[in-house]
């Protein structure tokens, strides 16, 4: 089997991938991600979806491309000159709405929000902003991030940092996940019911307060 053949790649990528090239903008996901991001978004029909860190739109064109005609993404990205190439390229779709805004402050704004997919492709949602990132995970929901492996343009104590944010996921009891070791590194979560919350059921239900209709 060989990841890099027939990945079927959305006809709107190479024209995106053009103009990052020419803003220099190298921090896009790679293609391997971008088809495992395909495949997760066919999962959620009529799902809501959340991207942190837009870049010039390459894995919002993989979302979509996975997505159903029900479903929808808000997209967000401080950066207007990469945002502005996925505005370019992909919102004439009308499944998805760009916000060119600093995630912090956008996160504040949705707080009451649930989705269905988040996936985080910047600081915000992985080294910050963790806790109102997942807090946003509908049950059942995918927390996805990428670049957990070394990369070329890691600071010097990024390589603990990531290992930081792995091990604080793996701590969580809302969280069921899966460390991939490919492409760039990955991870994929699964929001789930906490010890404490499954307790509190649990007591519901042998108590008669569910199960009774």
């Amino acid at each position: 089997m060989k990841d890099q053949e027939n990945l079927k790649y959305p006809n709107v990528l190479k024209h995106i991938q053009a103009e990052s090239e020419a803003l220099n903008f190298r921090m896009a996901s790679d293609s391997l991600t971008g088809s495992f991001l395909r495949t997760l978004a066919a999962s959620k029909p009529a799902g809501m979806f959340l991207e942190l860190g837009t870049g010039t739109g390459v894995s919002a064109a993989w979302l979509l491309n996975g997505m159903d005609r029900e479903s929808k993404l808000i997209s967000v990205d401080q950066d207007d000159k990469v945002i502005a190439v996925a505005r370019k390229y992909l919102g004439q779709d009308r499944r998805v709405v760009f916000h060119a805004e600093d995630a912090t402050i956008f996160l504040g704004k949705i707080a009451a929000q649930r989705f269905d997919f988040i996936f985080a492709d910047a600081w915000v949602g992985k080294y910050s902003c963790l806790e109102d990132t997942l807090n946003l995970l509908k049950l059942g929901g995918l927390y996805v991030i990428d670049d957990m492996l070394p990369q070329v343009m890691w600071s010097e104590d990024q390589a603990s940092k990531a290992s930081q944010l792995i091990s604080n996921l793996e701590s969580r009891s809302d969280l069921t996940l899966s460390k991939i070791n490919w492409s760039t590194g990955l991870v994929i979560a699964a929001k789930v019911r906490g010890q404490t919350e499954a307790g509190l059921s649990r007591e519901r239900f042998f108590s008669g307060e569910m199960g009774n209709n």
